[in-house]
């Protein structure tokens, strides 16, 4: 019987090369992925996300610089590095072309197993932290000032 870190390594491993059926082999069929972009259901949606950022970043790896000794869940942290070099889909539908930066996000991701699959994995990074190296910039709407000008009134 596979436990969720033996099937976290495989999945780290298949992530690396960038291998989708090595990827999907891992989860079960109606597993759920749930990463700060949504929510990803079943086989073709965790494919749609992982293709989704293989097209982005073609050179993509993750290091995992610390593991948690538990069998289930299985909990990691890691750092994705690699250059965005492809389009990238935004949180507001848009999408960025490659600009050829490098980045270097920390993260941490859980997963666990039933049937010898991981059925849930949750995977947890700063979006702010990635859209900052890719050259965006945190805006917010016309009603902010840093004089705290144009703040709302209470019962605005």
């Amino acid at each position: 019987m596979s436990d969720a870190r033996t099937l976290k390594s495989k999945l780290f491993e298949a992530f690396n090369a960038h291998d989708l059926d090595r990827i999907l082999q891992c989860h079960s069929k109606d597993g759920v992925l749930v990463t700060p972009e949504g929510v990803a259901e079943g086989h073709d949606q965790i494919a749609s996300f992982y293709e989704e950022i293989f097209k982005g970043f073609s050179d993509l790896r993750m290091t995992v610089w610390h593991i948690v000794l538990c069998a289930d869940p299985a909990v990691t942290e890691w750092m994705l590095t690699g250059t965005h070099d492809g389009p990238l889909a935004l949180p507001g539908g848009g999408v960025l072309d490659g600009t050829g930066r490098p980045v270097a996000v920390r993260g941490t991701s859980t997963c666990s197993v039933g049937n010898n699959k991981i059925i849930t994995h949750r995977i947890y990074y700063d979006q702010l932290e990635l859209f900052s190296q890719l050259g965006g910039e945190l805006v917010f709407n016309d009603r902010s000032s840093s004089a705290g000008e144009g703040r709302p009134s209470p019962g605005d």
